[in-house]
């Protein structure tokens, strides 16, 4: 294969991974996607909800197969990180090591959370396409006669749908992690290091703040 054939072809496949890029954009509705992870994961909740009590480690692997996917870590770390995100405060690789800690615990925390709804159903809000790259859709779970209300806030990733932040019962998550994150820096003296080892985001407490 000669060389200007090897340059022609590999410019080709270039912009059409480009234009790819581009143009691509997600085949279903924000409603539908966000039916479609909640469907999900609430049947495997269901269909395992006699050992779930049991056994916390069973709905992390549900959560981590049904909702982990969804998850745009890289837009929920920058939202909690706050300005310690800049390259001021942090590097790269502190970065890419809050975002490895800060999945996992997400899904403790979402693990928890879930597993009270685990037999519970859920309604979708009307949905009003208002023409934002960050659609919100809003779905209430239905506990015991009370509505709890839980916004999904969506990135278009191109082929799909990711949640990049959450808000329950009028209270934003990806905030209330951020003022967490930033008062561990704080008790760690302004190591960064140190409060990404020892940040543990708390819904249950920053949706507490609401009582």
């Amino acid at each position: 294969m000669n060389t200007l054939f090897k340059q022609t072809l590999t410019a080709s496949i270039l912009s059409t991974m480009i234009a790819g890029t581009a143009f691509a954009a997600p085949s279903e509705a924000p409603p539908a996607f966000v039916k479609k992870v909640a469907d999900g994961l609430i049947s495997r909740l269901k269909a395992d909800h006699g050992k779930l009590q049991s056994n916390p480690a069973a709905v992390k692997v549900i959560v981590r197969q049904n909702l982990d996917p969804y998850i745009d870590s890289q837009a929920f770390t920058r939202i909690v990180m706050g300005t310690y995100a800049t390259n001021q405060y942090s590097s790269a690789a502190q970065r890419a090591q809050f975002e490895k800690n800060f999945r996992e615990t997400l899904i403790e925390n979402y693990g928890s959370a879930f597993a009270k709804f685990s037999n519970q159903t859920y309604s979708m809000r009307p949905y009003k396409d208002t023409g934002s790259k960050n659609p919100v859709v809003t779905i209430d779970f239905n506990n015991n006669g009370e509505k709890i209300p839980v916004s999904f806030q969506l990135a278009d990733k191109g082929s799909q749908w990711k949640i990049r932040n959450i808000n329950v019962s009028g209270i934003d998550l990806g905030l209330q992690f951020r003022n967490q994150f930033a008062a561990t820096v704080k008790r760690n003296g302004g190591n960064i290091d140190k409060a990404i080892a020892n940040f543990k985001p708390d819904a249950e407490a920053a949706v507490d703040k609401k009582k």
